[in-house]
């Protein structure tokens, strides 16, 4: 027993799009315009302040005229430890006081992000807000806390900073450009799905090609369309 499949000719789809091609062109003009306007518009511009500090495995490391690897994968690993210190309700919730936020611990919580970069033992604190000012504020406020807490929870590190805190000059997001582009991508395929969903979906026969294709019967005479003028 044969089994039949169905073939996709290229010519025809390309044909099909080149039919299309104003439809399609407008579907994905108007929704990069859509995604751009939302973008810049809709969308809140967030700012985003950070600062770095130097995680030491040991108080006593700085006086050390040399260190180890040893003593740096211990502090590298430390960084994840100090992360979840710093991001507590012990320090959030000092902040919260200390800077009059109307925020919660949860809400606070959401905006700050402790991570190592690259891998080492530096930690970079960020935190992404509205308000440009009141980001550097947050940074600055767990930077002012950090050694203190840190060296009363773990007892055997501490940290120093390496840069005090900072507000990038741009907001972080929206990414209008990258919003544009994905809107449009999206306008795009949506419309080029529908464009080969309704020629699948069309079972007219519109000429006698059609009907070799669907039926697979041979056309034996066509009766031509004649226009008769008055």
């Amino acid at each position: 027993m044969k089994e039949e499949y169905e073939t996709i000719d290229l010519r025809e789809l390309f044909l099909l799009v080149k039919k299309n091609i104003l439809m399609i062109l407008a579907v994905t003009i108007a929704s990069a315009a859509v995604g751009f306007l939302i973008s810049a518009f809709l969308l809140s511009p967030q700012y985003e302040a950070s600062a770095t500090l130097i995680v030491n495995s040991r108080e006593d490391q700085t006086a050390q005229t040399t260190i180890t690897n040893d003593q740096i994968t211990s502090a590298t690993k430390l960084v994840d430890t100090y992360s979840v210190i710093l991001t507590s309700d012990t320090v959030l919730d000092k902040a919260i006081a200390d800077l009059e936020l109307t925020l919660d611990y949860e809400e606070l919580l959401d905006k700050v992000t402790v991570e190592s970069v690259n891998g080492t033992q530096v930690m970079k604190i960020s935190v992404q807000d509205e308000d440009p000012v009141l980001a550097q504020s947050i940074v600055a406020n767990i930077v002012e806390q950090a050694p203190e807490i840190i060296i009363q929870t773990v007892k055997a590190g501490s940290v120093e900073v390496i840069s005090q805190a900072k507000t990038a000059e741009e907001p972080v997001s929206p990414k209008k450009v990258l919003n544009t582009a994905l809107a449009g991508i999206l306008g795009l395929v949506l419309s080029l799905g529908f464009v080969l969903l309704r020629n699948v979906m069309n079972n007219k026969f519109m000429t006698d090609d059609d009907i070799s294709k669907k039926l697979g019967l041979t056309v034996l005479g066509v009766i031509p369309q004649i226009d008769i003028k008055g």
